[in-house]
């Protein structure tokens, strides 16, 4: 079996990556996989380990001590050799740059996916990102998870042959739609019968442009009474929405419920999803909402369009456009034939084109095609 370590910071619950990387340690055939995850010593946060440890993963917490802690280096090698690792992979800038130091001093080999450059603090946007980016271009395979990545990585000098988009995928088997949930979860939050619930789900910060959604409800509601909305997640924004949905008159029909589990359950209560995001590498909640055949209107960020065709799908609208995140809602609104024929070809797509199964598949190729050159090399 080829061993691999899949190596990733990560601070409280973390978000769409989380679900990937743990779904394809459990799914994996072909390698034998250690799932390690650096955690600042004052985060308590357990979502993760607990994650694993109900999938009977390999796991292992190295816990670090601010952003410079050299020790961190020195009890990665030694899970390297315990392990017996032969590549490490690595998911984003911090973990890509030990992967690579690891690489230098261990027989291993480093691969990295690039899920997405979203922070907003400025040392990320003109410090780190540029500089994984070079680090990147020493790589001898990078995944990418969206044809928008696999731009942004060209342009910053990653040779072109080294890259390989894989889009993330989802197990539809275990994303259906109940009626018993649906109506169950409209009672819990609230939404008589007749009202018509519009929801998201994600990390409550900026990226997410949750601002925009509410926006979007205060434009259509004159017209539309019977607009509810309800975002699952949480994050440092929640008190300012939760006030800016007081400032326009929606607290009556507008609530952040926090962290909703399980999260199949909310869309199920759903009579549309929206995505508001500036910026997204391959939106797992897409393919949640997509999978859960609920209507779906998204806006063009990151790999959305990798995910859906324009009016076969779901519908796209423009980044930071209120007008046109509206227009989408008013359409399904206005047809609901057509948003369920959507629906229809959506969950088609997600049992085909854009499995787990396909998407592990995949990667599983680049393990066993990078670990066979790592062997080649070494004869030589």
């Amino acid at each position: 079996m080829v061993r691999v370590l899949e190596l990733r910071t990560c601070d409280g619950p973390g978000g769409g990556p989380e679900k990937t990387i743990l779904a394809g340690a459990q799914r994996a055939s072909e390698v034998d996989v250690t799932v390690c995850y650096l955690r600042d010593a004052s985060d308590a946060c357990t979502v993760v380990a607990r994650q694993a440890a109900s999938l009977g993963l390999d796991y292992v917490e190295v816990r670090t001590r601010g952003a410079c802690d050299g020790r961190v280096f020195f009890r990665l090698r030694e899970i390297v050799r315990q392990r017996q690792v032969d590549l490490v992979h690595a998911h984003e800038y911090k973990s890509n740059l030990l992967a690579l130091l690891l690489a230098k001093r261990k027989e291993v080999v480093p691969l990295s996916t690039a899920h997405g450059w979203t922070g907003d603090h400025w040392r990320e946007r003109y410090c780190y990102y540029p500089l994984d980016k070079r680090v990147l271009r020493r790589f001898p395979q990078v995944v990418s998870v969206s044809s928008e990545i696999t731009r942004s990585l060209i342009g910053g000098g990653v040779d072109s042959s080294r890259i390989v988009t894989i889009p993330n995928g989802i197990d539809a088997a275990q994303f259906r739609r109940d009626a018993a949930d649906r109506r169950r979860v409209r009672r819990r939050l609230g939404i008589g019968d007749g009202e018509f619930l519009i929801g998201s789900v994600g990390r409550v910060e900026r990226q997410k442009r949750f601002d925009l959604l509410l926006d979007v409800v205060a434009h259509l509601r004159p017209r539309h009474p019977m607009l509810r909305l309800a975002v699952a997640g949480d994050g440092s924004l929640r008190d300012a929405l939760q006030e800016q949905a007081r400032r326009k008159g929606l607290a009556d029909c507008c609530q952040f419920v926090g962290h909703f589990h399980p999260v199949g359950e909310f869309y199920s209560a759903l009579d549309l999803y929206v995505q508001t995001s500036d910026y997204e590498g391959t939106a797992n909640v897409v393919l949640e909402a997509m999978a859960m055949e609920v209507p779906l209107a998204a806006t063009e960020a990151g790999g959305t369009r990798d995910l859906l065709r324009e009016g076969v799908d779901g519908l796209i609208a423009r980044c930071g456009d209120v007008e046109s995140i509206a227009g989408c809602v008013q359409a399904v609104l206005d047809d609901p034939a057509a948003a369920a024929e959507r629906v229809a070809a959506a969950r088609r797509r997600v049992e085909g084109e854009l499995s787990f199964d396909r998407r592990c598949a995949r990667l599983e190729e680049v393990y066993l095609r990078l670990n066979a050159s790592r062997q080649q090399a070494n004869r030589a």
